[in-house]
């Protein structure tokens, strides 16, 4: 089955406790947000709506909804960096120190080292950002060669079994870019460019492993947050009736915004403690494969990118180039 340790993981979380309950106000509050948002342009198109008969207000009831919808998440688009870099790098920054066995401040301390263990690695936000959409890009230009694998195999439908598997890899993968970056704060590199570009290789000649147990984590965490969202349901449906107006739609999609709220908040970190048992007991004592340097490099503009930005961060010495290239 999987090779991470689930009891390990929850244990992780407990002592990352001041990181839960930050995740917990930041992804509860977002998803309160779009509520309340949502229910502000709609109770200003119920308004404008007063002026024509009940057909035209219930069309401007929606469409304030709508764009009261589209403006939060407007907002959420251009804070998405600075939840990458205080709250999920941050979070990551004190599970590696747990791994590796080192002492963990307390309370609100914890938040606060661990942002100055971000802040040392990555010295401002873009950095960590434009890493992370890189290395999603690499994951997924690996992910493709499982697909491309499959196709060529003397398989009757093997085609439509290819695209359904991509797309559930597609949705495994989406915890993997963190553990590279856990790779990242834990080598305590310079440049973080180089540190993704060894962590990208070491997972790309690990992939069958980090796959599987991707594999496993997306079926426990969409689940658990399937369940999540039937039992949201009810109360979802209560704040779409105590909007004005009708919004039929506005119960299923609350329900979506508070299951995304608890799988963000408690399931990803349990899934991310998971992945980086994962990683770091497979890649102990490996060294990055040249041979999957110049795969990824040909495979992935993307790789190819972040390559470039890391021989011009910082060139190795001799010595550590000779042992990559030797390795």
């Amino acid at each position: 089955m999987w090779d991470f340790n689930v009891g390990n993981a929850l244990a992780m979380m407990a002592r990352t406790m001041p990181f839960i309950v930050l995740r917990m106000v930041v992804y509860f509050g977002i998803a309160a947000g779009y509520v309340l948002v949502t229910g502000t342009g709609a109770g200003i198109g119920y308004g404008v709506g007063g002026f024509g008969d009940e057909g035209f207000q219930a069309n401007t009831t929606m469409w304030g909804a709508i764009m009261g919808f589209g403006l939060f998440g407007a907002i959420m688009y251009w804070a998405r960096e600075y939840i990458l870099y205080i709250v999920k790098a941050g979070h990551i920054a004190v599970l590696v120190e747990l791994i590796d066995g080192k002492p963990m401040p307390d309370g609100k301390s914890q938040v606060s080292h661990a942002t100055a263990v971000v802040k040392e690695r990555f010295a401002q936000a873009s950095v960590l950002f434009a890493i992370d959409q890189l290395v999603k890009g690499v994951i997924g230009a690996i992910t493709g060669l499982v697909r491309g694998i499959l196709t060529i195999l003397p398989i009757p439908g093997a085609q439509q079994l290819s695209g359904i598997l991509h797309a559930f890899l597609r949705v495994a993968v989406g915890f993997i870019d963190e553990v590279i970056l856990a790779y990242a704060i834990r080598t305590g590199s310079t440049n973080p460019w180089g540190s993704a570009r060894e962590a990208l290789v070491l997972y790309g000649q690990n992939y069958k492993v980090m796959l599987k147990n991707a594999a496993w984590l997306a079926i426990i965490v969409y689940l658990m947050s399937f369940l999540v969202f039937l039992v949201m349901l009810a109360p979802a449906a209560l704040v779409v009736y105590l909007m004005p107006g009708a919004w039929a739609a506005g119960g299923f999609v609350f329900a979506l915004l508070f299951a995304w709220s608890v799988k963000a908040a408690l399931l990803e970190p349990f899934a991310i403690a998971c992945m980086m048992q994962v990683y770091f007991r497979t890649i102990e004592g490996q060294q990055p494969n040249p041979e999957w340097d110049a795969r990824l490099e040909q495979m992935s503009a993307k790789f190819r990118k972040l390559k470039a930005r890391a021989l011009g961060e910082a060139r190795p010495s001799a010595a550590a180039e000779s042992s990559w290239r030797q390795a």
